[in-house]
């Protein structure tokens, strides 16, 4: 295949931009840029979910080019999508963006799409696979944080990132019940859940709660999540060629 496996990023809103006179649809840089670097085709998508409803089947529709999803971080999952009370310090929640996300999660789940959940992400995969979430670690840091983690060396991620790797943290939500299927294979040293993958999954899946992308352009291990999205994204397109 001689094109770029195309990766699907959901966009996240924002209330402005520089130079825009509307709100914006909006995705960091600097993952565009992991994903282009990795050999991927990055490609922004436009969240739709009217009356905080999205209808699967048109997620999936719009979806019909993708080779591979990542879904980035991004402000909180509302709580009452796992069943829970709404916290304190819940940050810009948007339920247009929480409906859309799950959809794309369960979308990707569903058929077997290569896929990266990045800390929001990761949780609106667990939410999605029926787990829930701490709706605020408190006292326990990982905003602006950068840390190392124990990997469980029996898993994918090991073979990626090692058993002892550098990441940059920021989150203040975090995985409690696991969802179906989903295993932690990384923890911070106070025990939080940094990773998890999904036993049993159609197609690749990693899900990670902190931001690789911080770190991609100097750090080889986490450039290594982004190629390995990528690759595996790039094996799904051979395959249906």
């Amino acid at each position: 295949m001689s094109r770029r496996p195309l990766i699907a990023v959901p966009a996240r809103f924002s209330a402005s931009a520089s130079a825009l006179r509307y709100g914006a649809d909006v995705a960091a840089r600097a993952l565009l840029d992991a994903v282009y670097a990795a050999g991927g085709e990055p490609l922004v998508v436009h969240p739709v979910a009217p009356g905080t409803g999205a209808d699967d089947a048109e997620v999936a529709a719009r979806l019909w080019y993708a080779d591979g999803v990542l879904l980035p971080g991004g402000g909180d999952l509302a709580a009452r999508w796992a069943g829970q009370e709404t916290h304190a310090t819940e940050y810009d929640v948007d339920e247009e963006q929480d409906a859309f996300d799950l959809a794309v999660a369960r979308h990707a789940l569903g058929s077997g799409l290569p896929l990266l959940a990045i800390c929001r992400g990761n949780q609106v995969v667990n939410v999605a696979l029926g787990g829930d979430l701490v709706q605020d670690l408190g006292d326990r840091t990982h905003r602006h944080v950068v840390q190392e983690i124990a990997v469980r060396p029996d898993s994918v991620l090991a073979g990626v990132v090692g058993t002892a790797p550098s990441i940059s943290c920021y989150h203040h939500q975090g995985l409690g019940r696991l969802g179906r299927g989903l295993r932690a294979v990384a923890h911070a040293a106070d025990g939080v859940i940094e990773a998890v993958e999904l036993a049993g999954a159609q197609g690749w899946y990693l899900g990670v709660q902190w931001h690789p992308e911080d770190t991609a352009a100097t750090d080889p291990a986490q450039a290594g999540l982004f190629r390995a999205l990528v690759e595996a994204a790039r094996e799904r397109a051979y395959a249906s060629s």
